[in-house]
């Protein structure tokens, strides 16, 4: 069930690169506040998962709402 969250939600991610420093920035629509960037494609993408992972852990631990990927797309 966790996963199949995490799958849904980073389905919906959107990249970029900044054009400064050519690097990648990572956000999920709706996760307000949620984001990565990483050196390449790849590794902002992991970077994006584990902190939505320790984002979605802190949100329940404080019993917060959380966003519902299945209404995102």
């Amino acid at each position: 069930m966790l996963s199949e969250y995490i799958r849904l939600a980073m389905e919906q991610a959107q990249y970029e690169i900044i054009e400064d420093d050519k690097t990648y920035f990572g956000k999920i629509p709706g996760f307000d506040g949620l984001w990565a960037n990483g050196k390449t494609l790849e590794e902002c993408r992991k970077e994006l998962q584990e902190t939505l992972e320790d984002w979605l852990l802190m949100s329940l631990r404080r019993n917060l709402p959380v966003p519902n990927p299945h209404q995102r797309v």
